[in-house]
């Protein structure tokens, strides 16, 4: 199964994935880029999924960490980015920016 990836826009229509992705030197976007095309064909073994959110574990210098969330069961949204040594800041920081994604969504929907 393959997934479409995505990323998410704030309502302010930052792009957090983007600014985490555009600040990192060329090997480690190299590595993520890998990630997130393994991501699109349906590989999500490296995916450890908790409080509604997935987080991807790229093993390598200062472990990276994607922040996704699936939308749906074709679609996975890119929330974030970060390290292993920020990684508790980073996950709060997903699941609420996910909570919100979901809440946006939701009231959109009943057209509001």
């Amino acid at each position: 199964m393959s997934y479409q990836i995505k990323e998410l826009l704030l309502a302010d229509g930052d792009c957090p994935f983007a600014q985490w992705f555009g600040a990192l030197d060329a090997v480690a976007a190299a590595k993520v880029r890998i990630a997130v095309s393994r991501m699109e064909q349906g590989n999500l073994s490296n995916v450890e999924w908790f409080r509604g959110i997935g987080e991807y574990k790229i093993d390598w210098g200062p472990g990276l960490r994607i922040y996704l969330a699936k939308d749906g069961q074709k679609i996975i949204i890119l929330i974030g980015g970060g390290t292993k040594k920020r990684q508790q800041q980073d996950i709060d920081q997903a699941v609420g920016l996910w909570e919100d994604y979901k809440r946006r969504k939701s009231l959109t929907r009943q057209g509001k």
